[in-house]
């Protein structure tokens, strides 16, 4: 009876071809819900910062910097230990059935006297665990892109062409990053600034990113090339 239930719910809020694997028992089932029921309740903590928790499931330890700038869709899941920064002119802006794995981290800017510009993550994104993705130069990852463990974004490059100051104080050049929808990125991935990634892009594992590429490409190695057209496979 349970099965029915739970799998008739996904279908309506999130994926309507979504089916239980037969090995799946009803207990490992209750013992899920249980685990979201926690982090339902872990959310209502939100209220006392003014944020309305809406259909937030947050693992423990989840961090949240200037909040009122952290925007959330509805079935937005927060790993355990996660952190977001809102700090930057756009924030943080979270679709509808986001989730982010545990340990990963949303940070706009870390400087005060030169804040960034903001990260958004569109509908149906998922992202493996310990994740990093900055925003000073603006970070956008398209609708049902799903990424792997330890991917990270640096929308930011030090400036470093004047041999007499220290490269720390010579500032900072932005030109943002722009991830296409439908996208599948995998585990150690490092996108950098500049990058532009079209639609329904399949990145290899351990790739180095910059530059642009068009649809349906996919692209492998250090620094990434296109080693080959999706429809040729």
């Amino acid at each position: 009876m349970i099965k029915p239930l739970i799998t008739w719910v996904i279908h309506k809020y999130k994926n309507p071809q979504f089916k239980f694997d037969k090995a799946v028992s009803s207990t490992l089932i209750l013992e899920l819900l249980l685990l979201r029921a926690i982090g339902r309740f872990r959310s209502l903590k939100l209220l006392f910062r003014f944020k309305c928790p809406g259909h937030i499931y947050l693992g423990k330890g989840v961090s949240l910097f200037n909040i009122r700038n952290i925007h959330f869709g509805r079935f937005v899941t927060l790993g355990n230990f996660c952190h977001l920064s809102g700090l930057g002119y756009n924030g943080v802006v979270i679709g509808n059935r986001v989730s982010l794995g545990d340990f990963s981290r949303l940070v706009v800017s870390t400087s005060f006297n030169n804040i960034g510009e903001g990260i958004t993550l569109h509908d149906d994104v998922a992202i493996g665990e310990f994740a990093y993705i900055g925003g000073a130069g603006g970070a956008v990852i398209g609708r049902a892109c799903i990424i792997g463990q330890y991917f990270s974004i640096h929308p930011e490059n030090h400036v470093f062409t004047d041999m007499t100051q220290d490269i720390r104080d010579q500032g900072v050049h932005r030109e943002g990053v722009t991830i296409g929808e439908n996208c599948w990125i995998g585990s150690k991935v490092t996108i950098l600034d500049g990058a532009k990634i079209g639609n329904g892009c399949v990145i290899a594992a351990g790739a180095v990113v910059r530059g642009t590429f068009p649809d349906n490409v996919i692209i492998a190695g250090v620094p990434a090339r296109i080693i080959k057209q999706r429809d040729c496979e």
